[in-house]
């Protein structure tokens, strides 16, 4: 094959180190893993039952391109009754990852500067290049709290739009209330696009969610069913937002992506229905129990949502503690693939609470081999 058949673009970045992990647990026999970030519970069965009515009914060819009308006006309600906004438009997309993509494809063009916030989700980066846009990073170490101050600094004529998420990944970080109102008002002072990761809205376990958009109606939120219920392999996923900027997202994707499959888009509507709370009351008792283990030994910032911990390292750099882990039969994920710096390790405890108690006695017994 020749090599020039290959788009330069391909080079911007590496296969993600995630997978990579995935891929050894595919080939390990006994393997700790607390490196999936997704639910370890499966699809609650009425809204697999909707899919299955959905397939048996025929529903299995494209959806318009904007998604099946009874989700996204199931959806469309919630949203206006929340908000109230004059123009909040919705799409229904092929999971939130193409919801990214469609966004920094309609939005970002060569050379804008796109702000994330360092630890940032491992697409973003590697997205915000794909469109030829450039990163500026905001660091948020060592308590992975946005300090708006530097948001400020960090915003230059080319700054275009502002990638939030909380609760985020890899930290599972929440912001405060006053720093996503703070953070709402700067980007509409300065008139750039505020953009709000809110995938684990539902997984905010010490205070009630707020999304910027509740301050500031310019807000791009971009949402879906992958982690709430458990869907992460029916790619459901929608924003909403300024109705011009839905547009366009709506125009690419109708080139893209097509659609999202019609029959989970149905489950969709089944699931905006069903109770989750009591799952995700378990996973509150999950992150206590991980904090609980942890914090004697490691340095470890409490996540408040989502279901990862981000811990430090306790010696060396996170991928050496990494390679220890793995040699124990424990896989997490080096921290370098969500950050600048190589310092921690994300686990996720979306898990068994069998899977968690065997990680957290090899990660004590490792945190004792430097003590």
């Amino acid at each position: 094959m020749s090599q020039h058949w290959i788009a330069d673009r391909t080079q911007l970045f590496d296969s993600s180190g995630i997978r990579k992990v995935f891929d050894l647990a595919a080939k390990m026999t006994d393997p700790i893993n607390l490196s999936i970030g997704q639910p370890d519970f499966d699809v609650p069965e009425p809204i697999k039952s909707a899919a299955k009515r959905s397939i048996d009914a025929g529903k299995n060819g494209y959806a318009p391109t904007q998604g099946m009308a009874p989700l996204r006006e199931k959806l469309q309600g919630q949203v206006d009754a929340q908000y109230g906004h004059a123009d909040r438009k919705l799409l229904v997309t092929s999971g939130t990852s193409g919801a990214l993509t469609l966004l920094m494809y309609a939005a970002v063009n060569p050379g804008d500067e796109v702000i994330l916030f360092d630890p940032y989700f491992v697409s973003y980066e590697p997205l915000v290049k794909l469109v030829g846009g450039r990163c500026v990073i905001v660091d948020t170490h060592p308590n992975f709290q946005i300090d708006v101050n530097k948001v400020r600094e960090a915003i230059t004529p080319r700054t275009k739009l502002i990638l939030f998420n909380s609760p985020a990944n890899p930290t599972g970080a929440v912001a405060t209330e006053q720093v996503t109102r703070d953070l709402a008002a700067l980007a509409a002072e300065k008139n750039v696009l505020l953009v709000s990761d809110e995938i684990y809205s539902r997984f905010a376990f010490d205070a009630e969610f707020v999304s910027p958009a509740k301050y500031n109606p310019a807000t791009l939120v971009i949402d879906g069913f992958s982690k709430t219920y458990g869907m992460t392999g029916w790619r459901v996923g929608y924003v909403h937002g300024p109705s011009a900027l839905v547009d366009g997202m709506t125009k690419l994707q109708q080139y893209t992506f097509v659609c999202a499959p019609q029959p989970f888009q149905w489950a969709g509507v089944e699931a905006l229905d069903f109770e989750m709370q009591p799952y995700i009351d378990a996973y509150r008792k999950k992150r206590d129990y991980v904090v609980e283990q942890l914090s004697r030994d490691y340095e470890l910032a409490t996540p408040g949502g989502a279901f990862y911990a981000y811990p430090k390292a306790p010696r060396g750099s996170g991928s050496s503690f990494v390679e220890e882990a793995i040699a124990n039969q424990l896989l997490v994920i080096p921290g370098r693939i969500f950050s600048q710096h190589d310092t921690h390790f994300r686990l996720s405890y979306a898990a068994s609470d069998a899977t968690i108690e065997r990680g957290m006695e090899v990660l004590k017994k490792l945190a004792k081999r430097s003590s």
